[in-house]
């Protein structure tokens, strides 16, 4: 592996459990996990999922986020500064130094005993929004590609604290997910640049779907219910 691919990274751990705020049914509550903690197929234990349709499951069984967002975030919206800080957009694993742009779609870490992989992108709904009190945060969050990114488990296995992610493998020919994100969702209708998403083997299902869908018919999904909770 050449040293421009080199990660080696400290993170922290959150998971939460189903509760009710601002009137939504949901976990993106997150607090630290302070003991050794296991890691399955599904995530990391004791993290739970409101919504199993659209969250969860083995291709997103978890999300990172990056802290150097945080920064940003606070800079854009400085009344909800003291909200913008780590879990805050509902992430299990919270990191400095790994973003949209060193990150590939494919990436196999090791985290503790586990082994993980790069999935996709995080796709932003509503509840940030209502969460941290920002009026179409969510949608802000998908214009800058700020979005983190999602890891299924390959190896799962028991995570201390103080666990570094160190990067053992990266697709050949793979997008970082900032690129990935940037087609989906800021130039959805690029037959071209589709056409290479849908050729990453490691992306999750429920992405590649979404782009076969558009080769295949030319029109793009409607993401107002997912941005805006308008049904």
């Amino acid at each position: 592996m050449s040293d421009k691919n080199v990660i080696n990274c400290h993170v922290t751990l959150y998971r939460g459990t189903v509760g009710e705020f601002k009137g939504l049914t949901t976990a993106i509550k997150k607090s630290l996990v302070q003991n050794r903690v296991y890691l399955s197929l599904n995530g990391i234990d004791g993290d739970h999922c409101a919504d199993t349709k659209h969250h969860g499951g083995f291709e997103r069984a978890l999300h990172q986020y990056p802290m150097e967002h945080y920064q940003y975030w606070q800079s854009q919206f400085p009344e909800s500064k003291l909200l913008f800080k780590a879990s805050a957009m509902g992430e299990n694993i919270s990191s400095a130094g790994m973003t949209e742009h060193n990150v590939y779609i494919g990436d196999q870490f090791q985290l503790g005993e586990a082994i993980i992989e790069v999935s996709q992108p995080r796709s932003p709904c509503f509840k940030l929004s209502r969460f941290l009190a920002v009026e179409g945060f969510a949608e802000k969050v998908q214009e800058t590609n700020r979005c983190g990114w999602l890891y299924r488990v390959i190896t799962p296995g028991y995570v201390d604290l103080n666990a570094n992610l160190t990067l053992l493998r990266r697709a050949e020919n793979s997008l970082s997910v900032y690129q990935v994100a940037n087609i989906f969702f800021n130039d959805p209708t690029n037959k071209e640049a589709l056409l290479q998403i849908a050729e990453l083997s490691h992306l999750s299902q429920h992405w590649k779907d979404y782009v076969h869908k558009r080769l295949e018919t030319g029109n793009i999904e409607n993401w107002q219910a997912r941005l805006t909770g308008v049904f």
